[in-house]
């Protein structure tokens, strides 16, 4: 008989993209009372309860709804989801993903043959995007190259409960799944990629600029250097790049000129650190669309993410205790 298979998926006041992904869920080739679904709010939500209440489906696949009394994240949300359901085997992915009709067979079927009670699973993430795509398009476009993501991963609940699930410090979605894997592969727990397991992530249409909001994770860098150094300097660089620095430093010094009335300190670093944005700008707009939108998007936003990159990692260091400027 099929393993009975729970999937957990966190949301946040995203019904609409939910409802996709249910409709994806629901539509899968694994039979359809082997499974389900375990839908978790990351705080109080009525909209998304209220659509998955009204959810309608002809297959005997269970839904449930739950929720966080608070908001704190997904890997919070995660957690709730696992510890309250069925199955010996958990898959993940996000309110946003859109699984393909064989994914969880896929996960299944790894699981089976290999018969370890003690193992975890990655799928394969496909990001469609414009042609050309925008910058943001291209940086959800990473999703396809990561080892190992919460989006499309599957994990046996006796290995969630050796290494004691998601880390809830990880309030928001940056850096949770690396150290979730970290944490799988010191337990010496392996991880088989499985690359019929696959699913589709959107790229939701986002505001100008949308970018510099981003910056805000990259405190969470601090958090995963401080628990896996050995790990970070194998396969994530976690620190701000040295041109960011650069770039902050002739801002300074051109104010700093300014202030001194010291006009050929004041022009010579306005000039290297416009020259900076501009070639960091054009850096961002290598293979990515040229509209007049996008281009001056690019280029204001190249001027203050070196800023926000630090100010956050700095906060990060300062929060975790560990050096990650």
């Amino acid at each position: 008989m099929s393993p009975f298979i729970s999937v957990v998926v966190p949301t946040y006041r995203r019904p609409a993209l939910l409802i996709k992904c249910l409709d994806a869920l629901i539509n899968q080739s694994y039979p359809a009372n082997r499974y389900e679904i375990i839908v978790v709010s990351d705080g109080p939500d009525p909209e998304t309860f209220d659509a998955v209440n009204t959810f309608r489906t002809d297959k005997p696949v269970t839904i449930h709804i739950l929720a966080l009394p608070e908001k704190r994240g997904p890997a919070a949300a995660r957690n709730l989801g696992w510890r309250s359901s069925q199955a010996a085997l958990i898959v993940f992915t996000d309110d946003d993903c859109l699984p393909h009709p064989q994914w969880i067979r896929a996960f299944s079927d790894v699981y089976r043959i290999t018969g370890k009670r003690m193992m975890a699973m990655t799928g394969r993430t496909i990001v469609p995007r414009s042609t050309p795509p925008t910058d943001y398009e291209q940086n959800i476009a990473n999703l396809e190259r990561a080892e190992f993501i919460t989006a499309n991963c599957a994990i046996t609940r006796n290995a969630l409960q050796t290494i004691n699930g998601l880390d809830e410090a990880f309030t928001m979605a940056w850096r949770e799944d690396s150290d979730l894997q970290f944490k799988l592969m010191k337990r010496g727990i392996r991880i088989y990629p499985v690359v019929n397991a696959c699913v589709t992530h959107p790229v939701r249409k986002v505001s100008w600029g949308r970018c510099l909001k981003e910056e805000k994770k990259g405190m969470f860098d601090a958090l995963l250097l401080k628990k896996h150094p050995e790990f970070c300097r194998m396969k994530i660089n976690v620190r701000p790049p040295w041109h960011y620095y650069a770039m902050i430093l002739f801002f300074v010094l051109a104010w700093s000129g300014l202030i001194s009335q010291n006009i050929p300190m004041l022009y010579f670093s306005c000039c290297v650190w416009l020259a900076m944005v501009m070639l960091f700008a054009w850096k961002r707009l290598q293979n990515t669309a040229h509209t007049p939108a996008h281009i001056a998007e690019m280029i204001f936003t190249s001027a203050w993410i070196p800023f926000l990159s630090v100010y956050w990692h700095l906060y990060g260091s300062i929060r975790f205790r560990s050096f990650c400027v």
